[in-house]
Parts: structure tokens; C-alpha cells; sequence
């Protein structure tokens, strides 16, 4: 008889610790960081903007995942790939982050994915436009998001050809960033019947272009492509309007600019620019009401990355809750599984490879006369399907998908 209350006693015990660590582990914070660009050059497109959104995914999902309080943190990568490397490893070994996103610029992106990939964790690319983070870059627990330099190199790049513009110069950022999108628009370009007759590399931050404009302008290209972004995009254009570049007959084709940008030089500089988007707050109805909440909240209008950066936190919510567990791959799994639904779009598809498959919108940006408001900058042009706007998982040369 003592035995067996001995023995109880043990069991009860026993059972006391376990559900006592259960507790614990259960109110243990549920970390997700936003690594971004939170005061240089693309802090604007990006910076507080993506924390705010981030933080409105977590509201709306409820606080709670698995049943522990969701917690943000959030660093600033300061557009150095070794600066935020470092921090993702950090994050991933010692504070147990779950998902880092944010992730701009396309170096950042492919460091962290380095980091990531290593170590089996989960990143979510909202800022970053390499479409190397779905070919070589590609990781079975990485995704990219929002958008991508062949997609709105495409759209951009067919569209200016198919309306004459079959002779391109590009000004392009002396990074990854730049040498992406260059080489995307250029392939749509030729695609299209058009040719490139030469280059000219930026560095990142420059606060003069214009020897690159004035290169641009002896080239007699018809269309100067601006491959760039962020300051050094403002800073180009406003150099080939101060060189008279569009007044003497040549365009100005930008496949990758933020509504920020486009809001930061005005109209009277920035009409007529043919750009490419997957988002714009004046889209619908539900695109209105977010981004209303989100100018309330920090007084200007969201670009495609910051509510790019919402919805991949409200899906990776969605999708941590769905497979009852905290397991990268399981997660991943489920992350694609599961259809994105949230203000940036409905239906939309997560392909094997980690491509979000969107829906890319042509636009081009009004004349002052035909705006409305500090925010009404474009208009509809056309519409390219998220199943035709990407590059094919045999052309991304995913290295582990199963061609």
C-alpha cells in the first residue's frame, strides 16, 4: 500500500514538472523579425512603415499563435550584407525569431537566405526584387513575396516596346539589385523585338548622376531604362529633367519605383513614367480602407513592400496556426498549401519555389492636371495574370524542385 502511494505521489509529481515547462514554454514570446532598412537610402519604401504593417498583421490575427503572445523585434540592416547576416543568425540561434522578413535590397535578401537556408528557418523576401531568390537563391523554407525584378521588367519592358520604345540604355545600380533588374527588363526587351545598345553602372547612394544621364543621353537610346531604387532613382530622374533628356525626345522607362518615389518628386517631374506594380492603395475597396488605416498611422500612403511586409506575416500566422505546430518545414509546407488572402490580393498562389504569384499591374503616372490629391499619382494601364507574369519554374532553375 505505501508503495503504491509512493508511487502516485511520483507520478503526480512528474506530471506536475511537465505541465509546469508546458506552461512555460507556452507563454514564451513567439518572435518574428522585421530586418530593414530602417534609416539609409531605403528607409521610405521600407524602414517604420514595414514594422507598422507587421504590427497591424499581428493585430488582426489576435496577439497569439500556438497559444504564446506574438512578439515583433525589428533591426536595421543598414544595407550591409555582413551586418545582416550576422543579426539573422543571432535572432534564429539565440532569441528562437520563428520568421525574419522585410529584406531589402537584394543582397541583404540573398545573405540572410544564405543564413536561413543553412539552418533550415523560414524568411519571408517582401523588399528585395532578385528573381535569383526563387532560381539560384531558393530555399525549400524561402519565399519572396511581393514582387520581383522579372515580373515588373516584363510588364514594363514589353509594354515600352510594343509602343515604339525598341532601343534601351540602361542606368543601373552597381549591386545585385540593379544587375537584376537590368538583365530581366533587358530579356523582355529583346523578347519584344527591341535592343539594348549599352549601360552604365551607379553606385549605391550617389548623390550626383550625372555623368550616367549625360552617358545615357549620348546614346540616342529611345528609352533610357532606370534600374535603380529608392534616393538613387529620384536622383536620376531629377538629373534627366535637368538635362532636358525627355524635353529632347528620349523616355524614361523605371520597371522598379515606389509610390513614395513618384510622391517625393512630384508630378510635374514624374508625369508620364511607365512603372510596374503589384499594388496601389486606389486600387479597390479593400486596398482603400488599409491603406487609410495605414496613412492614419504614419501619414503617407503604403508602398508594395510595407503592405507586402503584412501580408506575409498575416499568412505565416495563418499558416503556423493551420499546421499546429512551429516545425519550419511543416510550416512552409502549409505556408504554400494555404491561398493568400488580405488587402494586397485574393486567390493569390505560393508556388513550390517560394513565388508568390501576384498579379502585376501596368501603370503610368498622371500630369498634375489630371491628379485629384497628394496621392492620386497613377492610372491603370493594363494588367498582367500572376501566372504569366513570372518566370516559369523551369526558366528559375529552382535546384530543388523536381523539374
Amino acid at each position: 500500500m505505501q508503495k503504491n502511494n509512493k508511487m502516485s505521489r511520483i507520478a503526480i509529481a512528474t506530471a506536475l514538472i511537465f505541465s509546469a515547462i508546458g506552461s512555460a514554454h507556452a507563454a514564451e514570446p513567439f518572435r518574428i523579425g522585421v530586418l530593414e532598412d530602417m534609416s539609409g537610402l531605403y528607409s521610405d519604401i521600407t524602414g517604420r512603415g514595414s514594422v507598422v504593417a507587421a504590427q497591424f498583421a499581428v493585430e488582426d490575427f489576435g496577439g497569439k499563435v500556438l497559444g504564446r503572445p506574438i512578439e515583433l523585434i525589428t533591426a536595421d540592416h543598414l544595407n550591409k550584407a555582413d551586418v545582416a547576416s550576422t543579426k539573422a543568425r543571432e535572432w534564429y540561434q539565440k532569441d528562437d525569431v520563428k520568421l525574419i522578413t522585410g529584406l531589402g535590397n537584394s543582397a541583404v535578401a540573398n545573405a540572410v537566405r544564405t543564413v536561413s537556408r543553412s539552418l533550415g528557418k523560414i524568411d519571408i523576401v517582401t523588399s528585395a526584387a532578385s528573381s535569383d531568390l526563387t532560381g539560384s537563391q531558393c530555399s525549400p523554407t524561402g519565399f519572396h513575396w511581393a514582387y520581383d525584378s522579372y515580373s515588373l521588367g516584363k510588364t514594363v519592358g514589353s509594354a515600352v516596346v510594343a509602343n515604339g520604345g525598341d532601343s534601351w540604355f540602361f542606368v543601373a545600380a552597381d549591386y545585385n539589385f540593379g544587375q537584376a533588374v537590368q538583365r530581366d527588363t533587358t530579356a523582355a526587351v529583346v523578347a519584344a523585338g527591341g535592343k539594348v545598345v549599352g549601360s552604365v553602372k551607379m553606385p549605391i547612394n550617389s548623390s550626383d548622376a550625372s555623368s550616367f544621364v549625360l552617358q545615357a543621353q549620348a546614346s540616342k537610346a529611345k528609352i533610357v531604362g532606370v534600374a535603380t531604387a529608392g534616393g538613387d532613382t529620384i536622383t536620376v530622374i531629377k538629373a534627366a529633367r535637368d538635362f532636358g533628356l525627355v524635353a529632347g525626345g528620349q523616355r524614361l522607362a523605371v520597371p522598379v519605383i515606389y509610390l513614395t518615389d513618384v510622391h517625393s518628386l512630384g508630378l510635374k517631374t514624374a508625369q508620364g513614367l511607365l512603372l510596374a506594380d503589384p499594388f496601389y492603395w486606389d486600387l479597390n475597396a479593400d486596398t482603400r480602407a488599409w491603406s487609410a488605416r495605414f496613412f492614419k498611422e504614419t501619414n503617407k500612403m503604403p508602398t508594395m513592400t510595407q503592405i507586402g511586409v503584412y501580408s506575409a506575416v498575416l499568412h505565416f500566422l495563418k499558416a503556423t496556426e493551420a499546421a499546429k505546430s512551429d516545425d519550419p518545414k511543416v510550416v512552409a509546407d502549409k505556408i504554400r498549401a494555404l491561398p493568400v488572402n488580405d488587402a494586397m490580393g485574393k486567390n493569390v498562389k505560393v508556388r513550390e519555389d517560394g513565388r508568390v504569384l501576384r498579379d502585376v499591374h501596368l501603370f503610368q503616372t498622371k500630369t498634375p492636371a489630371e491628379s485629384k490629391g497628394p496621392w492620386d499619382l497613377y492610372k491603370l494601364v493594363s494588367t498582367t495574370p500572376g501566372a504569366t507574369a513570372y518566370k516559369s519554374l523551369k526558366e528559375g532553375g529552382c535546384s530543388y524542385i523536381k523539374q
